[in-house]
């Protein structure tokens, strides 16, 4: 009983849209240049003071300093070979086929900030992309018709509602988050189709186990599209600690604000 429940622990955290991963500051736009990522990021990080709660910092850093080493040399070294094997359209057709599994989180959190064009939108993107783009494969919703992803999820739909962000938390393997966020994800959790928590008609693990592998997959296939982004971005940083979580609450800030 108890390993089950360290597993669905687990999955909770990880089988969610990827928005809570500190690569996510770097990978929104899925670039295959580096710099063009670097220069997105940079644009979008402003280095003006804000005050953020932090009362966990002790803990935090420390989870910081695991992290960033589970990063350098497991989970990016693992992505620079997934790389060499995979070629890139097809690891562009797979982030794709990933992103359109997540419609329902997507759909789901627009309607709930009353975004309803964008939750048309997504269900025409959805729709599309099914059918003519094989079933996710292919963008075709955005690549011919134009059709932007409109990108939500319950942390923001939190923050648009007024909901404070509460203490800052850097979750084990995943990073930085923050109180709100962290009940985002859970929330999320239940309506995502590869979690193992999900609603049942939407699930497409059969195990938990199973949703460990496919959200492995897709983490490595994401990560791949520029695994030397994390450490270029971070290198120079004075205090790791620090630069990690105020890119993370003024990027969440901004995408609540949007």
């Amino acid at each position: 009983m108890l390993k089950g429940l360290v597993i669905s622990i687990f999955v909770t955290f990880s089988c969610i849209n990827l928005y809570a991963l500190p690569e996510n500051m770097f990978y929104e736009n899925l670039s295959s240049n580096e710099d063009d990522s670097l220069e997105s990021f940079n644009n979008e990080f402003d280095s003006s003071y804000t005050t953020i709660y932090d009362p966990l910092s002790g803990y935090n850093k420390l989870m910081t300093s695991f992290n960033d080493s589970f990063y350098l040399n497991i989970a990016y070294p693992v992505a620079r070979g997934y790389k060499k094997v995979v070629p890139k359209p097809a690891r562009t057709g797979i982030s794709n086929f990933f992103h359109n599994i997540f419609y329902p989180i997507r759909l789901i959190n627009n309607l709930l900030q009353l975004k309803f064009k964008n939750s048309v939108e997504e269900t025409g993107r959805f729709l599309i992309n099914s059918t003519i783009g094989i079933v996710g494969f292919m963008d075709v919703a955005k690549d011919h018709y134009g059709l932007e992803p409109k990108s939500e999820d319950l942390g923001q739909t939190l923050g648009v509602w007024g909901i404070g962000s509460g203490p800052h938390i850097v979750l084990p393997f995943v990073g930085s988050s923050n109180l709100r966020d962290f009940v985002g994800l859970v929330g999320d959790g239940f309506i995502n189709p590869l979690s193992s928590n999900s609603y049942e008609p939407i699930r497409i693990p059969n195990s938990t186990e199973e949703a460990i592998g496919l959200k492995l997959f897709d983490t490595t296939n994401t990560l791949s599209h520029n695994p030397d982004v994390y450490e270029v971005a971070t290198k120079d940083s004075i205090n790791l600690y620090i630069f990690l979580r105020d890119s993370y609450e003024q990027r969440r800030n901004k995408l609540i604000q949007e």
